[in-house]
């Protein structure tokens, strides 16, 4: 190990240096040579498949080993489908268009000042995540086809599929002119270069934490660079007395259990009280295996339920876990949402249109659907090909951050030779 691995604080400013070379780079390329160095990208992931995926038995197996939820072993896993779903992220992001030089507006002033806001790279991104190394690639991909340059600091447990997709990226950007310093990842576990990511002011420009609870906590508590993130994805699904049956329940299984461990997974289940079919609701769900925790109201119409605790309606159980509880029509479910969500995904299933707009119109949440899963809450699949990150604040950027989200603008002003009285 050199002597700047050997303290946090030097590594983060060795790589943030490289990083803002990188950077300044990065910022003058045309949108065709990112888009050829990232298809490059992509073919390099798809033909790395089975180097990624013995990287990744070394990590599953030490996860095992150290006792990793279900739910983490999930988000750790990786196969052919998921590689090549990696690469098809990659591509999907080489095809966007380019939102870098963008004019978002434009006026002349009285005077025959011009002023214009044009979108240019935040700089350098510093991105902490846990468990999940299809991040690796995604906000990798992302940062260079915005200009920006990245640093990755993963998670301990997936260090050796980092390692893997980190190499295709470094060999495919340096074969197709792009710097390799772009992409940099934290070559050491030790916690404390997160402190000292973290306290980086100058150096990394913005911090995108992706993990669990304690993770994002920390982040948000410590850290003296700007921060874009979600602390929980305590999602709700509201059936309305008008919902169809068939639909309610189809969107209530696949919202909780298609991917239990991802943040766009429901969590709690309000049901309007007038709903004709609650029983048939609440069984669909057990039938596909989960456990549904009940309130008093809702276990007095299906008794065997769990009884849910307090603590049950603010939980993020990432598992095939679910509370559930009766609310009074619309205006019950505004108020539980406003009390117990996180700002992160809510969705109605109504047929009553009315209803359904002041639904999508009264929670404050950074994504709310009408009749779809929760689970949609994906930036693939709201067409950004892939996503840095959810986020739930009201400043920079909401809900999926893709490219447009890691740009800032400055404003430009051409004059005729004004000068100020």
């Amino acid at each position: 190990m050199t002597e700047h691995q050997s303290l946090p604080k030097n590594l983060v400013a060795d790589l943030g240096a490289r990083a803002r070379n990188a950077a300044a780079m990065l910022a003058a390329l045309p949108a065709d040579t990112k888009r050829t160095a990232l298809l490059a990208v992509a073919e390099g992931l798809r033909a790395a498949t089975a180097e990624i995926e013995a990287a990744n038995a070394l990590d599953m197996a030490r996860g095992a080993e150290n006792g990793l939820s279900p739910a983490m072993l999930d988000r750790l896993r990786l196969d052919a489908k998921r590689i090549a779903g990696m690469a098809d992220g990659v591509a999907a992001v080489a095809g966007l268009d380019d939102p870098v030089g963008r004019v978002i507006d434009t006026v002349e002033r009285p005077n025959g000042l011009v002023l214009s806001r044009v979108r240019v790279p935040i700089g350098v991104i510093g991105i902490i995540y846990e468990s999940r190394p299809n991040v690796t690639a995604d906000a990798a991909a992302l940062c260079v086809a915005s200009g920006n340059a990245v640093i990755l600091r993963g998670g301990s447990e997936a260090i050796e599929s980092n390692r893997a997709i980190h190499a295709v990226f470094a060999g495919a950007l340096a074969a197709n002119g792009l710097p390799a310093d772009a992409v940099q990842l934290v070559p050491i576990t030790d916690r404390a270069v997160v402190g000292a990511m973290l306290t980086a002011e100058g150096v990394i420009d913005m911090i995108v934490p992706r993990g669990g609870k304690s993770l994002v906590a920390r982040v948000q508590a410590e850290a003296r660079v700007p921060v874009l993130a979600h602390l929980d994805g305590i999602n709700h699904v509201f059936v309305h007395a008008s919902a169809d049956q068939a639909m309610a329940e189809a969107i209530v299984v696949n919202a909780k259990m298609r991917r239990t461990g991802v943040c766009g997974a429901m969590e709690t289940l309000l049901i309007d009280r007038a709903y004709p079919a609650i029983p048939a609701l609440i069984a669909a769900l057990k039938v596909s295996g989960c456990e549904v925790r009940g309130g008093p109201g809702l276990r007095a119409i299906v008794p065997d339920l769990v009884p849910a605790t307090d603590e049950d309606w603010d939980t993020e159980y990432l598992e095939a876990i679910a509370s559930a509880g009766l609310v009074d029509g619309l205006e019950g479910a505004l108020c539980f949402i406003a009390r117990h969500g996180s700002h992160h995904t809510d969705a109605i299933v109504a047929e009553d249109a009315e209803v359904a707009e002041a639904f999508l119109a009264g929670v404050d949440s950074a994504i709310v659907l009408w009749n779809a899963s929760t689970q949609f809450a994906d930036g693939a699949e709201f067409g950004l090909g892939a996503e840095i990150g959810i986020a739930t604040g009201r400043l920079h950027a909401r809900g999926p951050v893709a490219l447009e989200g890691l740009t800032t603008y400055k404003w430009i002003g051409r004059g005729s030779g004004q000068v100020r009285p």
